[in-house]
């Protein structure tokens, strides 16, 4: 039988021990990714960050509908940064002083400018964005000119510096006109039309929430490359760190002796 994200969902929303084993095997190593990115490779953050997500106030495993896995790895990596410290900017920078200076910016433009708060470096997005990163270079060089001009305090990084305040209000500026889980899908997947895409674009090239919410699923197609499932000597510290007891065997396995 296949087991799937959203039963995985389900039995962690009841602390059945099956749905958090498969979540330990499964995510603990993207998550582990996600916090030495945003934090450091740090054992005892990658705890903190794990103990967060099991408290019942976790929104996590709230969801009572299906949702397809990249979707809600998109929404463990909010999770994750959630529970990480972010040093608050010398600078500030708005959400909506972002959205105007980029105004002129086409969609993927926006993308390549909006990574950059997220700590990625040209050769990083690159690939992501099926762009060379010199050409990231280049259009992060002219974002960075145009909030120049929006701006009275400015200095190179200032994107960069904001990345986590500016993400937290992208997340929560969503509204009715955004795009479905099926819409963002479809695109990663090349399944879009091209009259699909054009009315896409004309919603996204003004919604920085879709901007952002974008950027994150194709975050997570590149931090899924690689990524294999713990053993089940790996995942037992982590069991006992969130006090998980093994899930139990099924009543075959147990009457042959397997393990």
């Amino acid at each position: 039988m296949i087991y799937t994200c959203y039963e995985m969902a389900r039995d962690c929303r009841t602390d059945r021990p099956e749905g958090w084993s498969y979540f330990l095997s499964n995510y603990v190593p993207v998550v582990r990714k996600i916090v030495a990115h945003y934090g450091s490779p740090d054992a005892a953050l990658l705890n903190r960050v794990l103990v967060g997500i099991r408290k019942p106030e976790s929104s996590l495993f709230q969801t009572l509908e299906p949702v397809p896995e990249r979707w809600f790895l998109a929404e463990l990596r909010q999770n994750v940064l959630a529970e990480l410290d972010s040093p608050a900017p010398e600078i500030d920078l708005d959400l909506e002083t972002v959205a105007a200076a980029l105004e002129p910016l086409t969609m993927v433009e926006k993308q390549a400018a909006w990574t950059e708060g997220m700590r990625y470096q040209p050769q990083e997005t690159g690939p992501m964005l099926r762009m060379a990163p010199q050409t990231v270079q280049k259009i992060r060089d002219r974002a960075a000119e145009l909030i120049r001009g929006k701006v009275d305090t400015w200095r190179r990084t200032l994107l960069a510096d904001n990345g986590a305040p500016l993400g937290r209000a992208a997340a929560a500026a969503g509204g009715k006109e955004c795009l479905s889980q099926k819409t963002f899908l479809d695109i990663l997947d090349g399944r879009m039309t091209w009259r699909g895409r054009e009315e896409l674009e004309r919603h996204v090239n003004g919604c920085w929430h879709c901007i952002d919410h974008f950027c994150r699923m194709l975050e997570i197609v590149e931090l899924l490359r690689g990524v294999q499932p713990l053993t089940e000597q790996e995942v037992e510290p982590y069991r006992t760190l969130l006090g998980i007891q093994p899930p139990k065997r099924p009543a075959w396995k147990r009457l042959l002796g397997a393990s």
